[in-house]
C-alpha cells in the first residue's frame, strides 16, 4: 500500500487541501507561511509523471519560483516585527508581500514560469495549478492590499494574458495565458468584494474543469489535434461552448461574473479599467473563435479505422452543464 501510486496521490491531495485550510484560517503571518510551504511540498509529488519528458523541468521551475516567493514573504514578515510603525516601510512591505503572492499565482510581471510549468503537467495538475493553487495567495492578498499597485497589475494581467494567447499551438499554454487574463478579473473582484471573488472563482473553476476534462478524455494537447481528430461532434460542441464562456461571450454563463465586475466598475466611474477589460475579452474571443471555426469547418480526410470511442458517464453531466451555459443570459437576468 505504501508504494501504490494512486494511494500516494490521494494522500498528497489531502495534504494539499489541508495546507490551504491552514493558511486561510491562520491568525498570524507565520502560520500562513507554514501553510504555503506545506502546500508547495505536497504539490511537487503530484507533478511527478514518468511518462512526461518535461515533468522534471516543470517541477524544478515550480519549486524554485515558489521557494523564492516564500523566502521573500518570510523576510518581510520578520522585518514587519521591527519596523511596523514606519509609514514608508509599511507601503513598501505591502508591495513586496503583494508581489510574493502574485509570484505564487503566476501573475504579471512574475508570469514567465507559469506557461512553461503548465506545458510539463498533466491535465489534472494543470487544473489544480490554475484553480486550487490560487486560493491561498488570493486570500492572503486580501489581507494586505496595496490598491494602486494592484490596479496596475490587474490591467497588465488582462492585456498581456490576451495578447500572449496569439499564435499559441499548445493548448496548455493557451489555458495558462487564459488563466493569467482571468487572474486580472479575479484581482479586481477581490478588491471590490470577497463574495464577488468567490462567485467569479467558482465559475472559472467549473469552466476550467470541463475544458481540462475534455482534453484529458480525448488526449489532446495541441491545436492541430482539434483539426484532424475524428471525434464526437458533441465533444467539439462542448469545447466550443466552454471556450466562449471562458472568453465571456454574453449569451453564455461565463459572461455573468464579468458582467457583475463591469457593472461595478462603470457605476464607480472606472471607465478606463472597464474599457481595457472589455477589449482584452474581445481579443481572447477572437482567438477562441478562430480556433473553434478552424476545428469545426476545416475539411480533413478521415480514415474509417481512426476513430475515438468515448464511453464516460461524466459526459452526461458536462452536456447538461453546457445546456445550462447556453441559457446563461436568461439565468443571469433573474439573479442580477
Amino acid at each position: 500500500m505504501l508504494f501504490n501510486p494512486n494511494s500516494n496521490k490521494m494522500f498528497f491531495l489531502f495534504i494539499l487541501f489541508f495546507s490551504t485550510l491552514i493558511s486561510i484560517s491562520s491568525n498570524s503571518w507565520l502560520g500562513c507561511w507554514i501553510g504555503l510551504e506545506i502546500n508547495l511540498l505536497s504539490f511537487i509529488p503530484l507533478m511527478m509523471n514518468p511518462h512526461n519528458l518535461l515533468n522534471s523541468e516543470a517541477s524544478l521551475k515550480y519549486f524554485l519560483t515558489q521557494s523564492i516567493a516564500s523566502m521573500n514573504f518570510l523576510f518581510m514578515i520578520l522585518l514587519n516585527l521591527f519596523l511596523m510603525k514606519n509609514f514608508i516601510f509599511n507601503n513598501f512591505s505591502s508591495i513586496i508581500i503583494n508581489s510574493t503572492m502574485l509570484m505564487k499565482m503566476g501573475s504579471i510581471p512574475f508570469h514567465f514560469w507559469f506557461p512553461n510549468v503548465m506545458e510539463g503537467l498533466s491535465w489534472l495538475n494543470c487544473f489544480i495549478l490554475m484553480t486550487w493553487q490560487k486560493i491561498t495567495p488570493m486570500i492572503l492578498l486580501s489581507y494586505y492590499i496595496n490598491f494602486y499597485y494592484l490596479y496596475f497589475i490587474m490591467i497588465l494581467n488582462t492585456l498581456i494574458g490576451a495578447i500572449s494567447s496569439f499564435n499559441q499551438t499548445s493548448l496548455r499554454k493557451l489555458m495558462a495565458f487564459s488563466s493569467i487574463n482571468n487572474l486580472g478579473w479575479m484581482i479586481s473582484a477581490l478588491i471590490i468584494s470577497e463574495n464577488l471573488w468567490m462567485i467569479y472563482f467558482m465559475f472559472y473553476s467549473i469552466f476550467s474543469f470541463i475544458m481540462c476534462f475534455m482534453f484529458y478524455i480525448t488526449n489532446i494537447f495541441f491545436l492541430n489535434q482539434l483539426f484532424f481528430f475524428n471525434m464526437n461532434f458533441l465533444i467539439k460542441f462542448s469545447i466550443m461552448i466552454n471556450f466562449l464562456s471562458l472568453g465571456g461571450l454574453p449569451p453564455f454563463l461565463g459572461f455573468f461574473p464579468k458582467w457583475l465586475i463591469i457593472n461595478y466598475l462603470i457605476n464607480n466611474n472606472f471607465f478606463i479599467i472597464s474599457f481595457i477589460f472589455l477589449m482584452s475579452s474581445l481579443i481572447l474571443l477572437f482567438i477562441y473563435i478562430r480556433i473553434i471555426y478552424s476545428s469545426l469547418m476545416f475539411f480533413s480526410f478521415k480514415l474509417k479505422w481512426f476513430k475515438i470511442f468515448i464511453k464516460n458517464n461524466s459526459l452526461i453531466f458536462i452536456h447538461f452543464f453546457n445546456f445550462i451555459s447556453l441559457l446563461g443570459m436568461i439565468i443571469s437576468t433573474f439573479f442580477f
